[in-house]
């Protein structure tokens, strides 16, 4: 059976498993962290927005590393040359941090565990903000399909790891430069 799906960092999560199954145990041999596609309610609610790339950064796995490894598994080791994004995720502690400046914390780890999609609640609750406050997001995994989003709306963030499986990510306003 021929596939028309090529990997790249881009490549959907959700489509990646719908073209090659086989992948879901690969996926897990290479990061514990996958083991949460086992759940098919977090694995309906995070892979249709999860691109291999973010999948790296919640794997801790060079995205490079992720493509090539899942391209050989399937025969397209000869696939071309693959365009790799940035990891632009906010992990030092910015000037504007200031705790005193959070006005809503959203720990979305019972919604993902329910099937849900949180992205709407963050989008709808940083969109509020106003340009001196923060909101606060608590998830079980780097949120990296919600930073990219607000990264594209310019949104400020820090991510800090708080232990396992557990991060806070504060967004803030991007100030005009």
């Amino acid at each position: 059976m021929m596939h028309s799906l090529i990997i790249t960092p881009k490549t959907k999560i959700s489509d990646l498993l719908e073209a090659y199954p086989q992948l879901e145990e690969v996926l897990i041999g290479i990061a514990p962290a996958f083991k949460k596609l086992k759940n098919p309610i977090l694995r309906k609610v995070v892979a249709k927005v999860t691109t291999l790339s973010q999948a790296a950064v919640i794997g801790d796995i060079k995205v490079e590393e992720l493509v090539l490894l899942l391209r050989k598994e399937v025969g397209q080791e000869g696939v071309g040359m693959m365009e790799v994004e940035e990891n632009r995720f906010q992990t030092t502690r910015p000037d504007w941090h200031d705790t005193s400046s959070i006005v809503e914390t959203l720990d979305i780890r019972e919604k993902l565990n329910e099937g849900e999609q949180p992205m709407h609640d963050i989008l709808s609750s940083i969109k509020r903000l106003k340009s001196n406050e923060m909101l606060k997001v608590i998830a079980p995994f780097i949120p990296a399909p919600i930073i990219d989003k607000t990264l594209s709306l310019q949104y400020e963030h820090w991510l800090v790891e708080k232990g396992h499986q557990e991060y806070w990510v504060f967004f803030k306003k991007q100030l005009p430069k």
